[in-house]
């Protein structure tokens, strides 16, 4: 080889590498990672839609409605998880003949991710609910329902994570106390723990523990109690733990035409959603983790 394209040939090579680092690491593009949560509460078996004469959701809802809503998202957004706040269960003749067949097979088909137990999820008994999760090609979680002693012990898990294009997305899930909403028949050994001290341990170990990049309250607690303040909804959960990033709620059938904000012990932003009941409406969370820092917004998606 001629000296002279050997010094062309060895510049060009080396023009893009100086003291090891590339020239575009000194004009480095922001790393942005996006992820898109898809969420569903209290569908109640409503496997229809509404007819066009209902009083409150005229035409509204519907699984096949909402199916094609998803795979619009799906379509457009390269990361998303789909996730339901409990109450399966429960409101239409479906489940009353089907027993939850048809509900967890529908949801199968939406490809859900994840859900969480609703009280109405306990309607035909820990059994009952036993009995329906192979037709589930999801799972499900809840960390403040020991159920030890139960058929779903080992089943039901604390929580689980997720992996997103780099991305870890731990999510735990909470449940309403059962006392007083359902009766011990159905849930037989079942024990409900402070929902309080359970997020602490459980947004510890996602966040601390496996560095999670995100951690998400599946929770079936209820939104807001105006008439018992003291009592441990989705608000009161926020402010009082740290480590929660955002909590998709249900329960309390709350209409929610974007997530609410509340500041948690470290004065930092959680954000909270719930999108009503029925299937009427799919709950959209739009996160942006832009060089390690998140934000994120939402809106309510009408089926």
């Amino acid at each position: 080889m001629k000296r002279r394209d050997f010094i062309q040939k060895s510049a060009a090579g080396s023009a893009l590498v100086l003291g090891g680092l590339s020239l575009s690491s000194f004009a480095a593009e922001p790393e942005i990672k996006k992820l898109t949560i898809l969420h569903t509460n209290d569908v109640h078996s409503h496997i229809d839609p509404f007819p066009v004469d209902d009083p409150k959701f005229p035409d509204k809802g519907g699984v096949a409605r909402r199916a094609t809503l998803i795979e619009q998202v799906r379509a457009e957004e390269k990361n998303v998880l789909l996730l339901d706040a409990g109450d399966i269960f429960q409101g239409t003749p479906y489940f009353n003949y089907y027993g939850g067949e048809l509900e967890m097979k529908l949801m199968s088909m939406l490809k859900y991710d994840l859900g969480t137990m609703g009280n109405h999820d306990f309607d035909n008994g820990i059994d009952g609910f036993y009995k329906q999760l192979p037709h589930a090609k999801f799972d499900f979680v809840s960390a403040n329902y020991d159920f030890k002693n139960t058929i779903l012990d080992g089943i039901v898990k604390p929580y689980k994570i997720f992996e997103k294009d780099g991305l870890k997305i731990g999510i735990f899930g909470l449940g309403v106390e059962l006392q007083g909403l359902v009766d011990k028949k159905l849930s037989k050994e079942t024990k409900y723990l402070n929902p309080i001290e359970i997020s602490q341990d459980m947004s510890r170990i996602l966040k601390v523990d496996h560095k999670c990049d995100l951690v998400i309250c599946l929770s079936h607690l209820g939104f807001i109690y105006d008439n018992e303040p003291k009592k441990i909804s989705d608000l009161v959960l926020a402010r009082t733990t740290k480590n929660i990033d955002l909590i998709i709620g249900g329960h309390t059938h709350t209409f929610l035409k974007k997530p609410y904000i509340q500041k948690n012990l470290d004065d930092k932003e959680v954000m909270i959603n719930q999108v009503g009941c029925y299937g009427v409406n799919v709950g959209r969370i739009d996160l942006t983790f832009e060089n390690g820092k998140l934000s994120g917004s939402g809106r309510t998606l009408v089926v």
